[in-house]
């Protein structure tokens, strides 16, 4: 027979343990599109510059369109992409960047990703810290995530930083 008393116990256990697991999951979504693993790498404290990087899925039937990206830690946050030009990889400002239906775009080194110029906040720079960034979408709307700062890119950062 099953003691009520530990039943009890174990729902409010799993109850307080959910919102961790949400957190380490570290994805998000709006309409029909998913953005996982927000992450900034940890650069010395003079950097001028921070870059932020993600991936979208668009999991619907449209396509839909990131127009833009703030954050409070920074004066302005640009929708960058690296092209080669010759052979010199070179970036450059993008006004918005597409997601397929069924699609996905990485936003890593060497590929898309948000630049945060004119930093306000360093003191959410170090490695293991977060900082929220609000993304613009043309059809989900507006997305607030947690870019989680480290000192090393995810393993699989470089791996898929050239599909679309």
């Amino acid at each position: 027979m099953l003691n009520l008393s530990m039943f009890k116990h174990a729902a409010i256990a799993a109850a307080l343990l959910m919102p961790a697991c949400f957190a380490n999951a570290h994805q998000y979504k709006a309409g029909d599109l998913e953005i996982t693993h927000p992450w900034s790498q940890e650069l010395p404290p003079n950097a001028p510059t921070v870059a932020a990087y993600f991936v979208i899925r668009n999991t619907g039937n449209t396509a839909d369109r990131l127009l833009g990206v703030d954050t409070p830690i920074a004066e302005k946050a640009e929708l960058h992409q690296h092209v080669m030009q010759g052979d010199l990889m070179k970036m450059q400002p993008v006004p918005s960047v597409e997601v397929v239906p069924g699609g996905s775009v990485t936003f890593a080194p060497m590929a898309y990703h948000v630049m945060l110029v004119g930093l306000k906040d360093r003191s959410l720079l170090k490695d293991g810290e977060r900082f929220p960034m609000t993304l613009h979408f043309e059809k989900a709307g507006d997305l607030n995530v947690e870019v989680k700062v480290q000192k090393q890119p995810p393993a699989n950062a470089s791996e898929h930083a050239h599909t679309h």
